[in-house]
């Protein structure tokens, strides 16, 4: 497919020219705004923004205070949709948010319904959507980072409060409702230091002696160690890489028996959860699908470039994860048994895991994963 390039919105004509092209890829081709942003060349946040004065409002929202501010309404709005994603996969959660709770620039909101971390130091723009659809108007939140990526959108249900929407969009809408969007360059991604310059043994045993799986993150930080390379060095006894394929067959696993897991999908600005079981796994093309009542997922497997099993120790015993990951090392996705801190790992989640070993590899799975 050619890509379209247009410029970055500066001005009303370029703003015009960027609201024309991006409707006629809606509409034509019915692309997604991703899709269709990525088409045009620019960023989700600039295509959306260069809407602002028609069905997009602008959230007057720069500060971790003010983001939260909007987030904390969030249980106002009764049941919604909650969209989180990377690259790679789709995360999407139906429900009502408990409280939403800050520590300086860290939210949480924990529920069986919507569980969220949120990190609003990565968050940059937000906006209220009201687009019209052939079945109707669909209303959103939508948080962008500063290089105009989605964070998170939450998407409102025949049963969510409209009058509630409104008020919290009136009560936050900026003062100034002027189309575009300046976004920043990424920043470029730390070097990863070479074997040779980590305390390998030293990391062994921080790694052996951990207490809590939150302590994992330090130990990264302490030892300079990136993630994906951290479980290239762990000792086997707690990582080991698995078929790229093998999620699917856990999924499907899980399903089988109704065991409850725990799926773990963010990026920078937010990380969120679904804890229980899944039901309906479907396959289409390169896309690996939950279509359940109350969660989708959808992980484009071909953008999986390395899948692991880790094993973690804790004062409630080992927890293991399978974690995948993309070709530049980014997690994209975790998935644990369903626990509760206190609580020892289920023994059909570590039963569920261990069938994983035992896969067929493929072609692009596990060969040379720890050379």
């Amino acid at each position: 497919m050619t890509q379209t390039s247009l410029p970055v919105p500066a001005n009303p004509a370029t703003l015009a020219l960027l609201r024309e092209a991006f409707t006629e890829l809606r509409t034509t081709r019915k692309l997604r705004h991703r899709e269709a942003a990525a088409e045009l060349g620019v960023s989700e946040g600039e295509a959306l923004a260069a809407f602002v004065g028609e069905h997009v409002i602008r959230l007057d929202a720069s500060t971790a205070e003010q983001f939260a501010g909007i987030f904390e309404a969030m249980p106002l709005l009764g049941e919604v949709m909650v969209l989180t994603r990377n690259d790679a996969v789709v995360h999407e959660k139906i429900g009502t948010f408990g409280k939403v709770s800050r520590n300086g620039p860290v939210g949480l909101t924990v529920g069986r319904a919507i569980d969220l971390r949120i990190f609003y130091a990565k968050w940059a723009s937000a906006f209220a959507v009201r687009e019209a659809y052939d079945d109707g108007v669909r209303k959103s939140l939508q948080f962008f980072d500063a290089q105009g990526v989605a964070i998170t959108k939450v998407y409102l249900r025949d049963a969510s409060d409209q009058a509630a929407f409104d008020a919290l969009v009136e009560r936050h809408a900026s003062p100034v409702q002027q189309a575009g969007l300046a976004v920043e360059a990424a920043q470029p991604r730390p070097l990863q230091r070479d074997d040779a310059q980590i305390d390998v043994a030293g990391f062994h045993a921080a790694w052996a002696a951990m207490k809590d799986t939150h302590e994992f993150f330090d130990i990264l930080r302490k030892f300079g160690v990136a993630r994906l390379q951290a479980l290239r060095l762990a000792d086997a006894a707690y990582a080991e890489p698995i078929a790229l394929n093998a999620i699917e067959a856990l999924l499907n696993d899980a399903a089988a028996t109704q065991l409850p897991i725990m799926v773990f999908v963010g990026n920078p600005g937010m990380i969120q959860i679904h804890t229980g079981p899944v039901q309906t796994i479907r396959t289409m093309g390169p896309w690996l699908n939950v279509l359940d009542a109350d969660f989708n997922l959808h992980l484009r497997t071909n953008l999986v470039a390395h899948a692991w099993v880790v094993r973690k120790p804790t004062d409630d015993g080992v927890v293991t994860s399978v974690e995948l990951f993309d070709a530049a090392g980014e997690n994209i996705a975790m998935l644990f048994g369903a626990r509760k801190p206190g609580q020892a790992e289920r023994e059909d989640w570590r039963a569920a895991v261990q069938k994983l070993a035992r896969l067929d590899d493929d072609p692009r799975a596990v060969e040379g994963a720890r050379a």
